[in-house]
């Protein structure tokens, strides 16, 4: 019996292709772990060491200071907490805007017969066009002096405005900028969801006399709600690294209405040489990213399978 207990012991922890087993899977997540060690550990662990020096790049001394950028940035940087806010609103507002436009879209074109191929591509256009060259395009349409929005509200006897250039009006230009570039990758993300839901289950709604909305409440919503999850998360992450179009429409103006934390991080790094304090700003922004994932993830757990 001993013997038996030992035998199966050996031949549960060595079966037959183990080894090989073992050696393909090495040889398969060595590179990948390889490629995150040194483009996401490596980057994050040094961004937070050299926030505790003093080192802006040109000086060879970088002597070390703590927690003082820390310091400086909560206890006497009010242009901080402006940034804060800017990324929260831009945040709190962009997510909620693409999800009502992309669900509605990703529907429409799933129920489509016909060119679902041709719209799917035109919606997803835009996300491979260069993020500088649409920030450009969009520019020139709010341009308040002979751009095409107030040109056609003028064809229309409609009353223009200054966009871009008034504080008001600024960051939501912004937004709908930003929703518009990324609208095409939200819509193919959630036509996929869309498709992987067998269609078992609409037939039998059908048979039962539910109608469209009951469908889509009491089935598409919820056997959606992974791939909602996912959409929801990556665009949070991502509207909170928004850059491009506050750097390159407005410049963070007026009156910093459009300065988010990231063109804070990156004038504070590059413009006024001062590294260790944009590393400082950086590590928080990672910390709030952490943070609201996490919680993401859990509100978001989905409760339905299929």
């Amino acid at each position: 019996m001993h013997t038996m207990t030992q035998t199966n012991a050996r031949g549960r922890h060595h079966a037959p292709g183990h080894r090989s087993r073992l050696r393909f899977v090495g040889l398969g997540l060595t590179p990948i772990m390889l490629l995150l060690m040194v483009f996401s550990v490596v980057p994050i662990v040094g961004g937070l060491a050299l926030s505790l020096f003093h080192y802006n790049g040109l000086d060879p001394q970088h002597p070390f200071v703590g927690l003082l950028n820390y310091k400086h940035l909560f206890y006497d940087d009010p242009l901080f907490y402006t940034c804060l806010r800017n990324t929260v609103i831009f945040v709190a507002t962009a997510v909620p805007l693409n999800l009502v436009l992309t669900l509605p879209l990703a529907l429409a074109l799933n129920r489509a017969r016909h060119m679902r191929g041709l719209l799917r591509t035109c919606f997803f256009l835009p996300i491979t066009t260069s993020a500088v060259a649409v920030a450009l395009v969009w520019l020139y349409i709010f341009d308040p002096s002979g751009g095409l929005l107030n040109d056609l509200l003028q064809a229309f006897n409609l009353p223009t405005g200054q966009w871009i250039d008034d504080p008001a009006l600024a960051l939501p230009c912004l937004i709908v900028m930003s929703v518009w570039l990324d609208m095409g990758y939200n819509t193919v993300i959630f036509l996929a969801g869309l498709q992987g839901i067998p269609d078992v289950y609409y037939e039998a709604a059908r048979i039962d006399g539910a109608g469209r909305w009951a469908i889509l409440r009491h089935i598409t919503l919820p056997l959606l709600q992974r791939t909602t999850s996912f959409v929801i998360v990556l665009t949070v992450i991502s509207y909170f690294q928004v850059f491009v179009p506050m750097q390159v429409m407005t410049n963070g103006g007026p009156l910093d209405s459009t300065r988010t934390l990231v063109l804070y991080m990156y004038d504070n790094a590059f413009s006024y040489q001062r590294l260790s304090y944009g590393e400082a700003m950086a590590v928080v922004l990672l910390v709030v990213i952490l943070v609201v994932t996490l919680i993401q993830l859990r509100v978001l757990r989905a409760k339905w399978e299929y």
